[in-house]
């Protein structure tokens, strides 16, 4: 009869697990000082070597040579428990034997010594299923056992082990294992099977197996049992329900593109071939993150596991983007990825998902907003952003002088004008009226800036580029100061209230900044109030 890869090649020792390097290493060293725990609780996720472990750890306590950190693997009792025979290593599926009778029964076998080994050893799968009542049955046993029982307790959600079973033992937390551990141990499986895989369908297996060394293995048989003994990366891809490249890309493409069409052509292309749609967007998720990480720390980095042409496609896309447009997308992605698991229509869903996407992608910043200046394309093809209009270069700055005829000492009223001029050239229009409207003091290294308060923003929000402007105008650096000027009362407020509304509203729609907002929102002003006058 067949017996599958994961059986077939289940480790035997300890240096044969993959990874999990902390677990070996302290079971070792504990069975080389005779310091064995009567409990263990392995925790992690489904494939990466629990019981396995478990296993072995029997072999070692139980080995006709030992306790030793390696069994013989050729004694009665290491050949039983490998096969699962063995009558002194009890197994136990917690899922079906939950319950506080199946405890008793366990709690009555520990009283008597063991057969023929040295240790009663049992093994509990699925430990976390056991009722609260079977756990408080089994607690007096577990904290003063006989000294020839030993309890191995495997999980895959430890959290929901009571605190009073996990501290009675010895609890170590298995780790998903690394995709470069898995693409090498299936090459090895491979090369002992026979079997000729391109590197990238290995890798595709290792991808559909996340971190879990059995579903990859598994994975691996069934591409075995459908291509035989040359594995190619496509059709172990069509196989195994992954999305190809060239759906990712076209997603991409399209954002950089800034076309919904082609994001909704791309969904209907997927629902024809009968893809899942929550698969889809699991992996669109996967590829968006492993575009943030390669935007981050490179498409060469080990937090990123893929094939290299995956890497070199990352590599490709990375500069399109900035980090910031990669962060929403993920963010995005991942709640389409969880409002898509009780969806009745995952189609239209995942159309809406992706639209938000692509308008995702031409959102102006706050900041970019708020500082008056058209941003600057992070990526090709965005559709343009709209640019504020161009204000008109005030009379008495076209006649200053340059910005590199400036030295120290120069008066503080000359002063404003070349910062004006300076601040129009680099294309900074908005700035520059509200350093135009304000009145200037140069003294004890520091420029202060009494600015009105309805453009004390404007200027507060450019204070670095007017530190380095200072700088160079003044041939040393200073620091820059904002206050708000003093502004006295109209005198004739009281006596016509309806003529100094209207002026107010006149000065109002004549700021810059507020045609700005015009222009920008497609607003109207409705209403003006001077908030000196309302003050109590």
């Amino acid at each position: 009869m067949y017996q599958v890869l994961a059986r077939k090649y289940r480790p035997q020792n300890f240096q044969q697990v993959v990874n999990q390097q902390h677990v070996k290493q302290t079971l070792e060293n504990a069975l080389t000082q005779g310091r064995v725990a009567h409990g263990y609780i392995f925790a992690g996720q489904r494939g990466t070597g629990k019981t396995t472990v478990a296993r072995i750890l029997a072999k070692c306590l139980n080995c006709q040579r030992g306790p030793a950190a390696e069994p013989c693997l050729e004694c009665a009792s290491c050949r039983e428990i490998a096969a699962g025979g063995a009558m002194d290593v009890i197994e136990i599926d917690a899922a079906s034997n939950r319950g506080i009778d199946d405890v008793r029964e366990l709690r009555e076998n520990a009283r008597y010594r063991p057969a023929r080994d040295r240790y009663k050893i049992f093994i509990i799968d699925e430990a976390h299923q056991i009722t609260d009542a079977a756990f408080n049955a089994l607690l007096k046993t577990l904290e003063e056992p006989p000294e020839w029982v030993v309890f191995m307790l495997c999980t895959t959600e430890a959290h929901k082990i009571p605190a009073t079973i996990s501290s009675r033992c010895q609890s170590f937390t298995f780790r998903m294992v690394d995709f470069a551990d898995v693409v090498e141990r299936m090459q090895w499986i491979c090369a002992q099977e026979g079997i000729e895989a391109e590197p990238d369908a290995l890798a595709v297996i290792a991808l559909a197996g996340d971190g879990s060394i059995r579903d990859s293995l598994s994975a691996l048989d069934q591409a075995i049992a459908s291509f035989g003994k040359t594995l190619q990366t496509e059709p172990v891809r069509r196989l195994l329900g992954v999305v190809g490249s060239e759906a990712l890309d076209g997603v991409t493409a399209a954002l950089v593109e800034g076309s919904p069409a082609r994001l909704l052509e791309l969904v209907d292309a997927l629902t024809g071939e009968g893809q899942n749609p929550q698969q889809f967007c699991r992996e669109l998720a996967r590829w968006f993150r492993h575009l943030l990480v390669a935007r981050v720390a490179g498409a060469d980095s080990r937090l990123i596991a893929a094939t290299g042409e995956e890497r070199r496609r990352l590599a490709s896309w990375t500069p399109q983007f900035s980090e910031e447009d990669l962060t929403r997308y993920l963010q995005l992605i991942l709640n389409l990825y969880r409002d898509m698991q009780h969806a009745p229509q995952p189609r239209f869903h995942l159309e809406m998902g992706l639209l938000k996407l692509v308008h995702a992608g031409r959102l102006v910043s706050l900041e970019e907003a708020l500082a008056g200046a058209a941003p600057a394309p992070v990526r090709s093809g965005s559709p343009p952003r709209p640019a504020p209009p161009p204000a008109p270069a005030p009379a008495a700055s076209a006649q200053a002088p340059a910005a590199s005829e400036i030295g120290p000492g120069a008066a503080d009223s000359d002063l404003r004008a070349r910062f004006v001029a300076a601040l129009r050239e680099q294309g900074e229009p908005f700035t520059a009226d509200a350093v135009e409207h304000s009145v200037l003091e140069a003294s004890n290294g520091e420029v202060v800036f009494q600015t009105p308060a309805d453009l004390q923003f404007s200027v507060e929000s450019a204070s670095r580029t007017l530190a380095v402007l200072a700088e160079r105008l003044l041939q040393r650096r200073v620091k820059i100061r904002v206050t708000l000027v003093s502004q006295p009362a109209a005198p004739h407020a009281a006596s016509a209230p309806a003529a100094a509304t209207d002026q107010a509203r006149t000065r109002a729609l004549a700021h810059s900044g507020v045609q700005r907002y015009l222009t920008l929102f497609s607003g109207q002003v409705r209403e003006v109030r001077d908030l000196k006058e309302t003050e109590p």
